[in-house]
């Protein structure tokens, strides 16, 4: 059992700032049998272990919330691609049409939850980054749960920088008036600070924990997202030497790409880094996400339909690839599980297979059905294609075709007759082959759309949608953090 699945983000170990004043809540040290407890005044925080334990809890919690997991981020993240769209039947949350369309505008809320789901995981990180270093604990602990804070930190800054640009750079909890409201920070600074956390986190990480820790922040976690941000700013040097340490970690990719993404092969050999989640009937209005609720097959067992598969990405898998059925679940097909997809008048016809839960999950009307669904996040997998890409740039197509046939090696799945092994050695031709390989191997991750930009393609790939250059490289800057910031912030070019 991971020991912050039964965490009760709201009721026992959160810790949040609303404007000036900090709200605290108290935890049990163990993780395994969490009592919601009573509010536990913020004077009186920050004094022990166990307080440190309950926050870096915290942070892990709200990595499962709705602005992170669910319409935000699936709107900011996945359906401006062209492997997705809204989904659901015509009229409902007919709004999110607006990132499909690139219509989106500053007013828009799922912009502003996403903007303020981040910064809700930035505040949390920070108050421990602030805070545990004064408390008496064991110091082995206390140096892990700093390193843990830095990676969600830097992680949630990736999503913000990768999306809106230029953002405010927040690495402290702000104690006077002029600290919280401050301008946006040049993006290249904003790399740079990623970077930092990341190498700091590097260096405290273990390779792997007890079954009892199974789940939290690991040093390849941390190498991998340093490689993803490092192959955004094009330093293929790092990109490649950072995939080659983590492929000397012990990670292998699981043997069935399907069931890779069910329940029960949570935490497997390829998973890098997974949002826990978990069905606990004792707080099961805090224990889940609704990442699995939002994407089911629509009007059976409680599921919405929302951010489904296009046309686009169902073509763009090769004849007899595996990878498509087990990313695309079909109407009027049975699933290996059991579960009969059923038709009905205006649904989708087809939907996001990697969010499937199984029917028989547990659930009751206080739970969102597939909420202990873990979401996930980084893949062994997606390490070695940016190892490929990283060889490639740098000319050595040897290791590039090595790592991209590792990945194509598995869809082949005993026929290997069925995706041809890439062997050319010409450098745009394997560049070409390697997106390809990007796309339908991470499809529906929310890769995809920023992939496409940051590759320089997107007039070509998104423009028929309504992508315009020189404007929708990023989505604009809420409007609501404008207006109170009295100027202070200012929006992007074209919105």
């Amino acid at each position: 059992m991971n020991i912050y699945k039964n965490i009760n983000l709201r009721k026992v170990c959160t810790v949040i700032i609303t404007g000036s004043v900090l709200f605290s809540t108290s935890c049990k040290k163990s993780f395994l049998n969490v009592d919601p407890q009573g509010q536990q005044p913020a004077e009186t925080f920050w004094k022990s272990q166990d307080d440190a334990t309950a926050a870096v809890s915290s942070i892990y919690g709200n990595l499962r919330s709705w602005s992170n997991t669910a319409f935000p981020a699936l709107a900011v993240e996945s359906i401006g691609s062209d492997e997705a769209e809204k989904g659901s039947t015509p009229n409902d949350a007919s709004y999110l049409n607006n990132f499909d369309d690139f219509t989106a505008t500053a007013t828009d809320g799922q912009i502003l939850g996403f903007w303020e789901g981040q910064y809700q995981n930035i505040n949390l990180c920070n108050q421990v980054l602030d805070n545990v270093p004064g408390i008496t604990m064991d110091e082995n602990l206390k140096s892990r749960y700093l390193a843990e804070a830095k990676f969600i930190r830097a992680y949630s800054y990736f999503r913000l920088v990768r999306a809106f640009g230029d953002v405010p750079l927040k690495l402290k909890v702000p104690k006077e008036v002029s600290e919280f409201n401050i301008p946006r920070t040049p993006k290249a600074e904003v790399w740079a600070a990623i970077e930092n956390d990341l190498k700091d986190a590097e260096a405290i990480l273990p390779v792997t924990y007890s079954l009892a820790d199974q789940g939290r922040i690991t040093k390849g976690a941390a190498m991998s997202l340093h490689a993803k941000v490092a192959m955004y700013q094009k330093k293929w040097d790092q990109v490649l030497s950072l995939t080659n340490t983590v492929m000397g970690l012990g990670y292998n990719l699981f043997s069935n790409y399907e069931t890779l993404y069910r329940e029960r092969n949570e935490n497997g050999s390829e998973s890098i880094f997974e949002i826990q989640c978990v069905y606990n009937p004792s707080i099961k209005d805090a224990s889940n996400s609704q990442y699995a609720q939002v994407q089911g097959v629509r009007t059976q067992t409680g599921y919405w339909g929302f951010n489904v598969p296009t046309p686009a990405l169902e073509s763009a898998y090769e004849t007899g690839d595996p990878r498509r059925t087990a990313t695309i679940l079909y109407v009027g097909t049975t699933t290996t599980e059991g579960d009969a997809i059923t038709a009905n008048p205006g649904d989708p016809t087809k939907y996001n297979h990697k969010a499937y839960v199984p029917f028989a999950s547990p659930w009751d009307n206080g739970n969102p059905r597939g909420g202990q669904q873990n979401v996930r996040v980084l893949r062994y997998a997606d390490v070695l294609l940016m190892n490929a890409e990283a060889a490639n740039e740098l000319g050595n197509s040897g290791q590039a075709i090595s790592s991209l046939e590792l990945v194509r090696v598995r869809a082949r799945q005993g026929n290997n007759a069925i995706l041809p092994k890439v062997t050319t050695t010409d450098q745009a031709a394997l560049r070409t082959a390697i997106y390809h390989e990007r796309q339908v191997e991470l499809a529906m991750e929310s890769d995809r759309y920023f992939d496409v930009i940051r590759q320089g393609r997107a007039s070509v790939v998104f423009g028929p949608k309504g992508w315009k250059a020189n404007k929708n490289e990023v989505w604009p800057i809420p409007q609501n953090e404008i207006d109170i910031s009295v100027g202070v912030l200012t929006q992007n070019t074209g919105y």
